[in-house]
Formats: structure tokens, C-alpha cells, sequence
């Protein structure tokens, strides 16, 4: 596995996941992983000093898995919102992955069957902070 890429949060992006970490069982699944990524967090910055080309909750974004070249266009949501298609939790693998990556940054990301599958940001198609909303 390679080194994870520096990462990007918001101010109220944590404040949220902290919250409803604070809610959960703590070992319930992808508990551990989602606080694994707020605190190797390079940045906490406020929502309106996030660059636009950053993933935040509720951000659609497009992914290519580099070894087979599928596309993926998703939307990063909270545990309550997923299921819909073209949704991913952030207590997903990819999901907690995928929040505060940069536009042409790689993640690394568990696949079904013991696989590693390579993923790159492409772009982030539509980003709350960058729309002026923040609920």
C-alpha cells in the first residue's frame, strides 16, 4: 500500500464527522477508519477557504480505478443519506478515502476479495463550499 496523500477538511465537515463519531459504537464498522482520516487531516480550513478541487461531504466526484480505467461518479454523503445510487458513505472504505482528496491525487482503496484497487480524482463536479452552501 502507498503512502496516503496529504488531505484537506473543513472546520464544519469535522466538527459533523466528530459528532456523529461521538454518537456511534466505536467499533462499529468504518468508525475507526473515518477518525483515522480526521486526524492525518494536513489542513482544517473554513468552508470558505476551501479550494474548490477538494472533496467535502455531500461533493459529486469523478474517480477512474486506474487499472481497469472504469469511471465512477459519486457522491460523498453521510451514513443516513447512502444507498441511493451514486452514493458512497463515509464510513465506506472509499468513502472515508475519498474526503479532503485533491483533484489528481491517488487513493488506494479495499476491494471486495482482498483486492487494492488504485484510484485518481479526476474532478470534483460539484462541491457544497464552492455553491455557497453549507447545511
Amino acid at each position: 500500500m502507498t503512502t496516503a496523500p496529504s488531505i484537506i477538511l473543513t472546520r464544519l465537515d469535522v466538527q459533523r464527522l466528530e459528532s456523529f463519531i461521538a454518537s456511534q459504537d466505536e467499533d462499529a464498522p468504518g468508525i475507526q477508519a473515518l477518525q483515522a482520516e480526521l486526524d492525518r487531516a494536513d489542513q482544517v480550513v473554513g468552508h470558505d477557504e476551501v479550494p474548490a478541487g477538494v472533496v467535502t461531504m455531500n461533493s459529486r466526484v469523478h474517480c477512474r480505478e486506474e487499472v481497469s480505467g472504469k469511471d465512477y461518479h459519486l457522491k460523498l454523503v453521510y451514513p443516513q443519506d447512502a444507498g441511493a445510487d451514486g452514493t458512497v458513505s463515509v464510513l465506506a472504505p472509499m468513502g472515508s478515502a475519498l474526503l479532503g482528496l485533491q483533484i489528481g491525487q491517488h487513493i488506494d482503496w479495499p476491494a471486495p476479495g482482498g483486492k487494492t484497487l488504485k484510484l485518481t480524482l479526476l474532478a470534483v463536479e460539484y462541491q457544497p463550499e464552492a455553491a455557497g452552501e453549507y447545511e
